[in-house]
């Protein structure tokens, strides 16, 4: 019971900060924004490209490249924002699983509002062609979710190794490439309308990954914190 009501107060603190000052959600907003108008505009210069047999997979592709990327911006300074005073202070008023805990469940929060947000955007300036829309939206959530959890991990060990940023993004390759490959697969499935029973299986596995991932970072935390 005393880590669900510090992960809550925790959780409500990084919720009141980023309210009041909107840098982290109005950065990657604009940056989700600019890139997809980018995208448009590319694909306006190629006229030829939106009418070929290929465009739903590049359709699909750049959108989990920018959710990507967008993640990156959103939730890789989780922890290495953080001075030594605060996180001091934490040490003092909460658990480690707490801590890690809060950070993940914040950042889910931040990544399906950003994905609320990005996919009518998406949708907006591309041409609708999901054949299953509900089951994209899924697979849209799935990827906020595993996204969120994988860069939550990798920031807290960056952050204890001196802010590096290279750390960070060689932690995170082998981990983010089989779970956006999933994705893609996902919702090419719910492009193409193809049976929701067929993209069970990859659902199982991400959400393995997303188990093992929170699992692994609530036993490395504390021993991270210590140090």
């Amino acid at each position: 019971m005393q880590l669900v009501n510090q992960t809550w107060f925790l959780l409500k603190k990084e919720i009141i900060l980023e309210w009041r000052s909107k840098y982290a959600f109005n950065g990657v907003l604009l940056y989700v924004v600019s890139t997809v108008f980018i995208c448009y505009i590319a694909f306006n210069l190629n006229p030829g490209l939106s009418g070929s047999s290929g465009y739903p997979i590049i359709w699909n592709v750049l959108f989990w490249i920018i959710m990507l990327f967008a993640a990156v911006n959103a939730i890789a300074k989780s922890f290495m924002q953080e001075s030594k005073g605060r996180l001091l202070y934490y040490y003092s008023i909460a658990s480690p699983q707490a801590i890690i805990l809060s950070k993940t469940i914040y950042n889910v929060l931040l990544m399906a509002l950003l994905s609320a947000l990005a996919l009518p955007t998406y949708l907006l300036f591309f041409n609708n062609t999901i054949g299953d829309p509900l089951f994209y939206c899924l697979a849209v959530l799935l990827g906020s979710f595993s996204f969120s959890t994988v860069f939550t991990m990798i920031s807290a060990i960056a952050s204890k190794a001196g802010n590096n940023g290279t750390l960070m993004a060689i932690l995170s390759f082998p981990v983010v490439i089989p779970v956006i490959l999933l994705l893609i697969r996902l919702s090419k499935n719910a492009m193409d309308g193809i049976g929701r029973n067929f993209s069970y299986s990859g659902i199982g596995v991400l959400c393995a990954i997303n188990l093992i991932v929170i699992t692994t970072a609530l036993l490395l935390f504390p021993f991270l914190w210590r140090d």
